[in-house]
């Protein structure tokens, strides 16, 4: 997400700092301390300025849910929302999905959610896609067999890349819709989501059943091309 410099970032964020988890990687196989006798930990990827994020954890109190997002204007924004909305089940992470491991331990996760993440429509770019099988092969380690990705997208030759990725990566899909709205609003919506949907566009939307992988070793030549 690409936001203005914010001249006031770090007095907004201090003011925030209870919502923040300024080293994650101290939670790592401990995330639930945060919220002892939660139902599940659900972890979103890319939350943005949060409105998918504190609705969700409004509507689901019993659940613990770690909203990750690199953006700092975006996050803080959202952390201001769960702040203001008096929110005790959520808390956020500012930081690259790519370091997921490193913060997450095996199997702790249960849910995952990948909301309009950017579609890097250049192919020499599509390992930086969010569900690309890299990608998703650090997820699998983080989620527990079983566990859901939840993914949407208004970008309709990413939902199909990524159907491509999931059945390489031999992850179940099920729920597929190139048309979530198409009868009227389904679930809660993020920001960018309810643009879109006012403007007609079709959103495209999966549920997949994750487990642990490995993907083979490439060879030198592979890994360049």
């Amino acid at each position: 997400m690409r936001m203005r410099k914010m001249k006031n970032l770090e007095p907004r964020m201090a003011a925030c700092e209870a919502y923040r988890i300024a080293e994650p990687e101290a939670g790592k196989g401990r995330w639930r301390d945060l919220m002892p006798g939660c139902a599940a930990l659900w972890v979103e990827l890319g939350c943005g300025k949060g409105k998918f994020t504190v609705e969700t954890a409004q509507a689901n109190p019993q659940v613990l849910l770690i909203a990750v997002e690199r953006c700092r204007e975006a996050m803080v924004v959202a952390m201001e929302k769960a702040k203001t909305m008096g929110l005790t089940n959520v808390y956020f992470i500012d930081m690259d999905a790519a370091g997921i491991e490193e913060i997450f331990a095996p199997g702790e996760i249960d849910r995952l959610f990948v909301n309009f993440p950017d579609p890097w429509p250049r192919k020499k770019n599509a390992k930086r896609r969010l569900t690309f099988r890299g990608f998703l092969e650090h997820y699998s380690q983080v989620t527990a067999p079983g566990g859901e990705l939840h993914f949407k997208t208004d970008n309709a030759p990413l939902f199909e890349f990524s159907l491509e990725e999931f059945a390489f990566c031999g992850l179940d899909v099920k729920n597929v819709t190139r048309n979530l709205h198409e009868n009227g609003p389904v679930g809660i919506m993020t920001g960018y989501e309810e643009k879109f949907y006012a403007l007609g566009t079709p959103i495209n939307r999966c549920e997949v059943t994750m487990h642990p992988f490995r993907l083979p070793e490439q060879k030198p030549e592979e890994a360049e091309a």
